[in-house]
C-alpha cells in the first residue's frame, strides 16, 4: 500500500473513532434522558419557574408588604389606647393668687411631689385621610396583584422561548450527528474509489473537507448547549450547580404551533393595560381626597388620671387622687393658604396624565400585536416551506448519491446536494421553533397567557 493510501487510512480510521465517540456519547446522553429523575418538560419549567424564579417571589413579597401597609392605613379607625404617665419634683412651688378681704395675696400652692399616670383613650369620627386609605385599600391590592400576575405572564414567556432556543440547539445536534454519519460514508465511498482508480484524489480531500466541516458545526453546537442550559436555569430560577435534562415532543410540539389568527385583539386583557385603569382608579380617589379634604375630622377621648401628691417623696404612693374626663374634638381647615385648591389641581393634572398614558399604551399595544401576527404568519409560512424542502432535499441526495456510485454524475453534485439537506433540515428545525416563539410572543401581546 501506497504512503498516501496509508495516511488517508490513518484520517479515515480517525474520523471514524470520532464519529462513534460523538455517536456513543449521544446515546447515552439519550438514555439518561429517559431515566433522568431530574428530567423536566417544558410544563414542569414553567411550574419550576413560577415557584421558585426571584423577581416572582418579590413580587409575592411586595404584594405582602402592600396588604400590610393598607392595614396599617385603616388602623386608625379603631381606638388607639396609650398609658402615660409624668414624675414631676418641684424645687420651688409655683406661686397662686387668691382674694381675702378684699385684699389679692399670694401663696405657694400644690405639693413637692406629684405622679400622674393616665389611661387615655382616642376614637375616630370621621377623617378624611383614614377615609381615603378605606377606598383606596381594594385599589392597592388589585394592583399589587397585576404586577405579580405581569411578572408571572413574564417569566412564563421566557422560560417558554429559552426553552426552546434549548431545543432547537438540541435537535441541531441531532441533524449534524446525521449529517457527520452521511459525510463519513462518502469519506469511506470516495477513498475507496481512489485505490481502486475510479476517482481522483480531489473527491477524497472534498469529502474529508465536508466532514470536517461538519465535525466543526456539530463541536460548535454541542458547546453552545452549556450556555443554554445555564440561562434556562437562570429564569427558572433554577440553581446553578444542579443538573437537569429537557423532555421534549417533537409531535406534540408540531401539533402546539396552531393559533386562531382569526382572534380578535382585546386591549383590556393586556396586564399593562389593567394595571393603568388601576392606576386611573387611584388617582380619581386621590382627587376626591383633597375635595373634600374641608371636611372637619372629628374624634371623641377618654382621659383616666390617676395623680398621687405629697411633699415626701417616702410617702408619694400612700394616697391617691383620681379623675378622669371624657369629650369630642373636631378640626375644620378653614384657610390653607390656597394648598387644598392647588392639591386638586395638581391631582387632576395628574389624571390627564394617565389619559394620555393609556393612549400611548394602546397604540404599543397594537404595535406588539401585529408585529407579532406578523412574524408569526412568517415564520409559519417559512415552517411549511422549509419542511417541504427537507423533504425534496433528501429525495434529491438519494439519487444524486447513487448516480455518484455508478459514475454518472460527478462529485461535486453530490457536495451539493449534501449541502442542501443540511441546510434545509438546519432551517425546518429553526422555523419549528421559531413558530413556537413567536406564538408565545402572540399570545402575549394579546394578553392571552394563561398562568396558574
Amino acid at each position: 500500500m501506497s504512503r498516501f493510501a496509508l495516511v488517508a487510512l490513518k484520517r479515515l480510521l480517525g474520523t471514524s473513532c470520532v464519529l462513534l465517540t460523538i455517536s456513543i456519547g449521544g446515546r447515552a446522553q439519550a438514555q439518561n434522558q429517559k431515566v433522568a429523575d431530574s428530567a423536566l418538560t417544558l410544563e414542569q419549567c414553567v411550574a419550576y419557574a413560577l415557584q421558585h424564579e426571584p423577581l416572582i417571589n418579590m413580587a409575592i413579597v411586595n404584594q405582602a408588604i402592600t396588604t400590610a401597609n393598607n392595614r396599617i392605613a385603616i388602623a386608625g379607625w379603631l381606638p388607639q389606647v396609650n398609658v402615660q404617665g409624668n414624675l414631676t419634683h418641684y424645687n420651688t412651688l409655683p406661686t397662686g393668687f387668691f382674694t381675702d378681704s378684699g385684699r389679692i395675696v399670694n401663696s405657694k400652692t400644690g405639693v413637692v411631689n406629684t405622679f400622674t399616670p393616665t389611661l387615655a383613650v382616642t376614637q375616630t369620627i370621621f377623617n378624611p385621610a383614614l377615609l381615603y386609605a378605606v377606598h383606596t385599600e381594594p385599589l392597592y391590592n388589585k394592583q399589587a396583584r397585576q404586577i405579580t400576575d405581569s411578572t408571572k405572564i413574564e417569566i412564563v414567556s421566557a422560560v417558554s422561548k429559552t426553552f426552546y432556543s434549548l431545543l432547537n440547539t438540541l435537535e441541531q445536534i441531532n441533524v449534524l450527528k446525521e449529517d457527520t454519519a452521511r459525510l463519513a460514508k462518502n469519506v469511506s465511498d470516495t477513498y475507496h474509489q481512489f485505490v481502486s482508480g475510479v476517482a481522483d484524489k480531489t473527491n477524497y480531500d472534498e469529502a474529508v473537507i465536508s466532514l470536517n466541516n461538519s465535525l466543526f458545526s456539530l463541536r460548535q453546537a454541542g458547546e453552545a448547549v452549556r450556555p443554554q442550559y445555564a440561562q434556562l436555569k437562570q429564569v427558572m430560577g433554577y440553581p446553578p450547580t444542579a443538573q437537569f435534562n429537557v423532555l421534549y415532543d417533537t409531535l406534540q410540539m408540531q401539533n402546539d404551533i396552531a393559533f386562531d389568527t382569526t382572534m380578535a385583539l382585546d386591549m383590556t386583557k393586556r396586564p399593562e393595560f389593567q394595571y393603568l385603569q388601576t392606576t386611573k382608579q387611584l388617582q380619581l380617589q386621590t382627587v376626591n381626597y383633597y375635595r373634600h379634604a374641608w371636611i372637619p375630622t372629628i374624634g371623641a377621648f377618654f382621659d383616666y388620671e390617676y395623680e398621687f401628691e405629697n411633699n415626701a417623696f417616702s410617702k408619694l404612693f400612700s394616697q391617691a387622687y383620681p379623675f378622669n374626663y371624657v369629650g369630642l374634638s373636631f378640626s375644620v381647615p378653614v384657610f390653607t393658604g390656597f394648598a387644598r385648591s392647588q392639591n386638586i389641581r395638581k391631582a387632576r393634572l395628574q389624571y390627564d396624565l394617565l389619559d394620555w398614558s393609556e393612549v400611548e399604551l394602546k397604540s404599543q399595544i397594537w404595535t406588539d400585536y401585529t408585529t407579532a401576527m406578523a412574524n408569526y404568519k412568517s415564520n409559519l409560512y417559512n415552517l411549511g416551506v422549509s419542511k417541504q424542502n427537507t423533504e425534496l432535499a433528501k429525495e434529491t441526495y438519494g439519487i444524486v448519491n447513487l448516480q455518484y456510485l455508478q459514475g454518472v454524475v460527478p462529485y461535486l453534485n453530490v457536495i451539493t446536494a449534501e449541502t442542501n439537506l443540511i441546510t434545509s433540515e438546519l432551517t425546518y428545525e429553526t422555523s419549528l421553533f421559531q413558530v413556537l416563539s413567536s406564538k408565545i410572543d402572540l399570545e402575549k401581546a394579546m394578553g392571552i397567557i394563561t398562568i396558574k
